[in-house]
């Protein structure tokens, strides 16, 4: 029992380590079995709601009770891993075992005993328990300083992006700049949105949780987002006449891959190497539908909407099945073109190798 007992403690605190500190997202068995069964419980009471408004409020509770949940599952792990080894080296019954265990972790020390090796690894844990605090003063800070830049580039796109019908879409974007006459200068536009994605990969592969936590506008979501940005790209170098863009080009590859590799994590699969002839959840109807419009509104557009539609299904191809595995794991807000669509996915495992790059 008290081999047992230490080997629980030592993966429990790897656990901590692996979703605090290890700076490439490792797997974790412990927290991902708490994320998974947090999220059951928070969709079932979701699904009770008639309202989507509450519905997504209920939603937007999961991430952030699930993340004060890790303290407490890391730390329940400890205790009783260690009140084996405390078991094993003569204190009985269990039960004060376990008490100690508690006392040694919270270094409260109302229960303590004389035998050296016993202290040993009441003093041990007690460094533990101190350590777990640390991670959680670092770790909180993090993950708010991360969603909150991560929400200030999705709050400034979204608005930008909302046409009179309320609706935030592609078309509008662009549609809103040909009326400002700066249709012709985006490249802003897409080195703010390259290097949001890049700080996307980076910090929802190390922090995964982050991908659950919604936006504080039921509307918006950091997904759909993603999705208007990568299809308004997508949209001016296929439909519209203005030249080659090299950055919105290279804003396209960087989003395509910081999608892919979120989907790595969770185990989300799609082909790395797609045609671009292969099938989009795009119909090339929807497609002639904005190129008609952007054509009435005086917009310069190509003159040949045909190859325009195979120049926009070959862009989109590269991200289309990521982010939409995305939009409908996480259930977010519709949005055209990325939620407004669902297709099947793989449940994400508790514990799964990630797919090699």
């Amino acid at each position: 029992m008290g081999v047992l007992g230490g080997l629980a403690a030592l993966a429990t605190m790897g656990s901590a380590v692996r979703t605090v500190v290890v700076p490439r997202g490792e797997q974790s068995f412990l927290a991902n079995a708490t994320v998974l069964t947090m999220r059951r419980v928070f969709n079932h009471r979701a699904r009770r709601r008639k309202d989507w408004r509450k519905a997504e409020a209920v939603k937007a509770r999961f991430a952030p009770v699930t993340l004060m949940m890790f303290p407490f599952v890391w730390a329940s792990g400890v205790i009783i891993g260690c009140s084996g080894v405390f078991w094993a080296l003569g204190v009985r019954p269990y039960q004060d075992a376990l008490v100690l265990s508690g006392s040694s972790l919270t270094t409260l020390g109302f229960r303590t005993t004389e035998d050296f090796p016993t202290l040993l690894v009441e003093i041990g844990e007690g460094i533990v328990g101190l350590g777990l605090v640390a991670l959680l003063i670092s770790f909180l800070p993090t993950i708010y300083a991360a969603f909150s830049s991560r929400e200030t580039a999705v709050a400034k796109w979204h608005l930008r992006s909302t046409g009179l019908d309320g609706v935030a879409s592609p078309a509008s974007m662009l549609m809103r700049r040909h009326r400002l006459g700066s249709l012709d200068d985006m490249m802003h536009a897409w080195y703010e949105w390259e290097d949001w994605f890049v700080e996307i990969e980076e910090s929802h592969t190390n922090f995964p949780i982050l991908v659950y936590f919604r936006s504080p506008v039921p509307e918006r979501s950091w997904i759909t987002s993603a999705g208007l940005a990568l299809d308004s790209a997508s949209l001016y170098c296929s439909a519209l006449d203005l030249g080659a863009d090299y950055r919105a080009q290279l804003m396209i590859r960087t989003g395509t891959l910081s999608l892919r590799r979120i989907c790595d994590y969770f185990g989300f699969e799609y082909d790395p190497d797609p045609s671009p002839d292969d099938p989009i959840a795009i119909d090339q109807d929807e497609f002639d539908q904005v190129f008609r419009l952007f054509k009435t509104l005086g917009m310069p557009v190509v003159d040949d909407p045909e190859q325009a539609w195979r120049d926009f299904a070959g862009w989109r191809v590269n991200y289309d099945r990521p982010l939409l595995s995305l939009s409908t794991w996480i259930e977010a807000p519709k949005a055209p073109w990325s939620s407004d669509r669902q297709i099947a996915i793989r449940r994400p495992r508790i514990w799964h190798r990630r797919r090699r790059a």
